[in-house]
């Protein structure tokens, strides 16, 4: 008979599951942020142009990274069962659909520069970021590798490796930023394109690192032995699961892409102090994106046993846990806006204080989505522990797009609130997805539960 666990035990799994992708998660973030504060301190129109090249990238990148997040469930959903086959299937052709899709997708991002020039944004900032991209773009294919390969260890609960080498990773960053931007050490001082290249080699030295790891663990499932031979069945399963979760991440970072070509329409400045915001929020998104992500393994073990009553309580005690963090991420926005945006923006940049003045203005719009934000995240990871991928696509479409966008340019636009306006009608489509999303789960595994009691009453 399947013990049911307290909550205090679930919450002692989520963290210890999660703790390490959280810091993993942030890591990852300073490694853009570390890009952020440093060309910051090389020039406003670079820290703009960077802004809006990883934007793009961004965009691009977590379409193609949903197949490595169908990745996690999958693979924790056949270890639970005890099927190691199918755990090497699933990730096998993870790995080869990353690579297809990051090959074909490095082209759109060689030619951006027009594509921004068509978006309106300044000729400085189209420039700027279409040289950052002739790069950067390169990084995509080990940048989703290391996606695949995160969920594959994540999922096997070796969560203390993602996050020693995420950590690592966002040393070399500083490093070769330091040298490259700045041109330290007798290197040239290439500013952006130096932030470009740093991308580039941290994803290709991660994506190294953790393939060695997986070959080398002594509970390995030989991953790439006779990696060359297709498995159609596996694969498109995986395109099952994961083309709704790239749809999906694609509606949501297609959200907080148009709210920054919608900041461009009103200059260089608030575009640069839009950039430092959105890297702010960003960092309490990790945390709640980590906690996110324990909760989809935890989900996937448990429709792994078949045990839909620890299914529901560890969901609700992983969402009572972003629950606390989104609370105290909502005070220190709006206790200290001021402090945490010029903590990006060096003393002698000018117009330093006008990007501080308007960045904490949009600091109140950043801070009155974070509960919103967490809650949907947290939503999407136990949706997609259970597999249910498809009917969450068309809510974030709605909300995200429907909702989320036409609020943003209605309330930025239309009456006149400027980047305050954007960020709180970005607040407007979050607050629709997370209960949508949220009413979704709960009765999903309402039903889920119904459907296993012949099971436990068999058992009994």
């Amino acid at each position: 008979m399947i013990e049911l666990l307290t909550h205090r035990a679930h919450a002692s799994k989520v963290l210890r599951l999660g703790l390490p992708l959280v810091g993993s998660h942030l890591a990852q973030i300073a490694i853009h942020l570390t890009d952020t504060v440093m060309l910051g301190r090389y020039s406003v129109e670079a820290l703009a142009g960077q802004v809006l090249g990883a934007t793009f990238f961004f965009v691009i990148f977590i379409v193609g990274s949903g197949f490595a997040l169908a990745v996690m469930p999958m693979v924790a959903r056949a270890e639970a069962a005890q099927d190691a086959r199918e755990v090497r299937r699933v990730t096998r052709m993870g790995l080869w659909i990353s690579v297809v899709y990051g090959l074909v997708m490095v082209a759109p991002l060689w030619w951006s520069e027009p594509l921004f020039r068509a978006m309106g944004q300044t000729e400085a900032a189209a420039t700027t970021a279409g040289a950052y991209l002739r790069i950067a773009g390169w990084a995509l294919v080990p940048a989703l590798l290391v996606m695949v390969l995160k969920s594959y260890l994540s999922a096997l609960e070796r969560t203390q490796i993602v996050l020693w080498v995420t950590v690592a990773a966002v040393l070399l960053n500083i490093g070769v930023n330091w040298l490259l931007i700045f041109g330290r050490l007798g290197f040239p001082e290439l500013g952006v394109r130096g932030a470009a290249i740093a991308s580039l080699a941290v994803n290709v030295a991660a994506s190294g690192a953790l393939a060695v790891y997986a070959a080398w663990m002594r509970k390995g499932h030989d991953l790439f032995a006779r990696l060359w031979r297709l498995d159609g069945q596996a694969l498109l399963g995986l395109i099952r699961v994961g083309a709704p979760i790239g749809l999906t991440n694609l509606a949501e970072s297609g959200l907080f892409a148009a709210s920054t070509v919608m900041m461009g329409w009103l200059g260089t400045v608030p575009l640069a102090a839009h950039g430092v915001v959105m890297e702010l929020s960003s960092i309490t998104f990790m945390i709640h994106l980590g906690i996110s992500n324990a909760a989809t393994i935890h989900a996937g073990q448990a429709i792994g046993r078949r045990d839909a009553a620890n299914l529901r309580r560890g969901a609700l005690t992983a969402v009572a846990l972003s629950g606390c963090v989104a609370l105290a991420a909502v005070a220190a926005f709006l206790a200290f806006p001021h402090e945490l945006v010029g903590l990006f923006i060096g003393e002698k940049v000018p117009d330093r204080a006008a990007v501080i003045e308007i960045g904490a203005l949009l600091m109140i719009g950043a801070g009155l989505f974070q509960v919103m934000d967490g809650a949907q995240i947290m939503a999407l990871g136990l949706l997609r522990g259970v597999q249910d991928t498809v009917v969450p696509l068309l809510i974030a479409v709605l909300c995200y797009w429907g909702l989320g966008i036409s609020a943003s340019y209605v309330l930025g636009f239309t009456l006149g609130y400027g980047g305050i306006g954007i960020w709180l009608g970005l607040a407007i489509g979050l607050a629709g997805a997370a209960t949508l999303l949220m009413l979704r789960f709960l009765r999903w595994s309402g039903r889920y539960a119904r459907a296993c009691q012949p099971d436990a009453e068999a058992t009994a």
